[in-house]
């Protein structure tokens, strides 16, 4: 699947953190992209619900991928994000990422997070800036990137 004019295959390949959560991607297309991640027991809080902080990543990793639609690396300028509903290990969530607006170096992508029943868990607004680094090196053997 690895297409060298579409970073987000690219980060398909070399992401740690997506695999270090169990994020799954269901769906990739250019400016769009939907996630999954199952709920363990290791991401509850003190409350026994899942943490803010890794729903923001499951958002964030999508609004990544569906950000990086060419070969000009991506990264966030700024995010925000509205908790709707709490969620409980062995649940699984869903974030669906798509491109708002772009233009020249910058753009809008809103992400919807929900649960195996649809329920909205949360909504997410990206800003992304296209950077002049340069494309992560192909990963070589089993071990990793270069």
């Amino acid at each position: 699947m690895r297409d060298e004019s579409w970073l987000a295959t690219i980060m398909a390949e070399t992401d740690r953190a997506k695999e270090a959560f169990g994020i799954e991607i269901a769906e990739l297309e250019r400016g769009r992209a939907v996630l999954t991640m199952p709920i363990t027991d290791a991401m509850v809080n003190g409350f026994g619900i899942t943490h803010g902080g890794l729903v923001f990543t499951l958002a964030d990793t999508a609004f990544a991928y569906a950000c990086n639609e060419d070969a000009t690396v991506t990264v966030a300028s700024g995010a925000d994000i509205t908790f709707a509903k709490a969620t409980h290990v062995g649940q699984t969530l869903t974030a669906t990422a798509e491109r708002r607006w772009r233009s020249g170096r910058n753009g809008i992508y809103d992400v919807s997070v929900v649960d195996e029943t649809g329920d909205t868990v949360a909504e997410f607004r990206g800003r992304s800036f296209a950077t002049n680094r340069p494309a992560p090196a192909a990963p070589t053997g089993a071990g990793g990137p270069a």
